[in-house]
């Protein structure tokens, strides 16, 4: 009778045993498909997020321009505009001014022949907006570059890095190839149409590679 009765037990045991190894099996092949299945949606949401980006976004890009005197003076300098990861760094290094502020503008054409700069045409406005501070909510021309201030020497740098630009990227919003850099004697208050008065046009230089 006790034989009996264990070997019932023995069999009870063992069917335990296996039922919960089944289990364990389980829940292990559940587990692996949640995990292909959410590395699968993670690849297919970056490869959309690639998608989006332009194709000029990680081409990078150099551009270098030399900027001649206008209207008599000696105002001169050197710019370089370089894009990396769709963002357009300009730099720019200014001589022979008067000291103080003077504005600095992207022109419509990169045509710096004429002895007063006029023939580069008037401010850079592809977006069709009023003159205005960059970044201004009532609106401002992507060629509103702004003021920089000259030192007792003459000398002066500006910096400007944006994504609202670009080199050569074929989009008539953003690109600035075929523009000019237009340094003035005045200084840009930002307000008087269509230019901000920034008066005389003192150098020039195209955009061109």
């Amino acid at each position: 009778m006790n034989h009996k009765i264990l070997g019932l037990a023995l069999v009870a045991l063992c069917l335990f045993v296996s039922c919960k190894s089944d289990k364990k099996e389980k829940e292990t092949v559940i587990e692996e498909e949640v995990t292909e299945e959410t590395n699968s949606t993670t690849e297919t949401r970056d490869a959309s997020e690639m998608k989006e980006k332009p194709a000029y976004f990680s081409e990078k890009r150099k551009v270098r321009l030399s900027l001649e005197s206008k209207s008599g003076s000696n105002a001169n300098g050197n710019i370089v505009f370089t894009q990396e990861d769709g963002i357009v760094t300009m730099m720019a290094v200014l001589d022979g001014l008067s000291p103080g502020e003077h504005a600095i503008h992207i022109h419509e054409k990169a045509d710096c022949t004429s002895d007063d700069g006029k023939s580069s045409g008037g401010h850079w406005n592809p977006t069709a907006q009023p003159h205005g501070k960059w970044g201004d909510a009532n609106g401002y021309h992507k060629g509103d570059i702004g003021n920089f201030v000259a030192n007792d020497k003459g000398h002066g740098t500006i910096t400007k890095v944006t994504s609202e630009w670009c080199i050569g990227c074929g989009d008539d919003t953003k690109d600035i190839l075929g523009k000019a850099i237009i340094v003035h004697e005045g200084v840009d208050d930002f307000t008087s149409q269509p230019s901000g008065a920034a008066g005389t046009r003192i150098s020039c230089g195209g955009i061109i590679e």
